[in-house]
């Protein structure tokens, strides 16, 4: 069994949720994320939330499945921080469905500031309604930067317990700085950028396994739902022990997780 807790089935088809349960998943979790377009008006995100705690959830059911969600505005469109204020403001209405576990992805892309103006709202949220967050950490030659000013922010907010946040996307250079500093870090695994499964083996051999899990993100760019299961093989190929893959595959992110109180592992019968 694995779970993968990032991985954006919105625009996976039914055949990847298939394939997945066939490799073996039966968790995983969708943070809100960008739609490879900017929408036009907080109806469409709306609508986007109702997808993720409705719609998402009975279609990975049918596959055994147990589906989770986090909500935000996505730093991708948060120049505005006017517009953005008014999703974050949609978003109380849905934290009581039983598969929200709190508010993510969120953080920085280009480290401006109206995004950073945003990531603070967003914890602001976090803070007053007692929500565990998900952070998404900028790409390339901006990620240790933003890495770093996500960290100072979230600092900041002295309510928000670091061993409920989970900072995202890390890499070889940003990784230490995150668990040195108490938080949960994932590995996004992609067949180009981020880490694929064979530098993630590298990062587990170098940093441990404490407070580290892997995901797939799954996205509708060159992605692969099943890079968690290939990781899992990567890391057998190079003779580590199944307890260790366990671990970084689901015994972590099963206990991360679980701090929500309303993860599962298990899809509820209906009749």
């Amino acid at each position: 069994m694995y779970i993968d807790p990032h991985v954006h089935m919105v625009s996976r088809t039914t055949d990847d949720y298939e394939r997945m349960a066939l490799a073996g998943c039966v968790a995983i979790t969708e943070p809100a994320f960008w739609a490879g377009y900017d929408r036009s008006s907080p109806k469409g995100f709306f609508d986007y939330f109702s997808i993720l705690t409705d719609t998402e959830p009975k279609r990975a059911a049918q596959y055994g499945i147990a589906h989770h969600t986090w909500l935000c505005i996505n730093p991708k469109e948060a120049e505005d921080p006017v517009f953005a204020r008014e999703v974050i403001d949609l978003i109380p209405d849905f934290l009581d469905r039983p598969n929200v576990l709190g508010i993510g992805e969120i953080g920085l892309n280009k480290n401006s500031r109206n995004e950073l103006e945003i990531l603070e709202a967003h914890l602001q949220l976090a803070a007053d309604r007692d929500q565990m967050v998900l952070v998404h950490t900028p790409h390339l030659e901006d990620k240790r930067k933003g890495t770093r000013l996500i960290m100072d922010a979230i600092a900041n907010f002295g309510r928000l317990d670091a061993g409920r946040v989970l900072i995202d996307h890390v890499e070889e250079h940003t990784v230490r700085e995150v668990l040195d500093r108490g938080f949960w870090a994932g590995m996004t695994l992609y067949p180009d950028t981020k880490c694929t499964p064979q530098r993630a083996a590298d990062i587990f051999e170098m940093h441990g396994t404490e407070r580290l899990w892997i995901n797939s993100a799954g996205d509708w760019g060159p992605s692969d739902p099943l890079a968690v299961p290939k990781c899992r093989e990567e890391m057998r190929r190079r003779g580590h022990l199944e307890a260790t893959i366990r671990k970084v595959s689901f015994d972590n992110p099963l206990k991360f997780l679980s701090q929500t109180g309303r993860f599962k592992t298990e899809v509820t019968p209906t009749r």
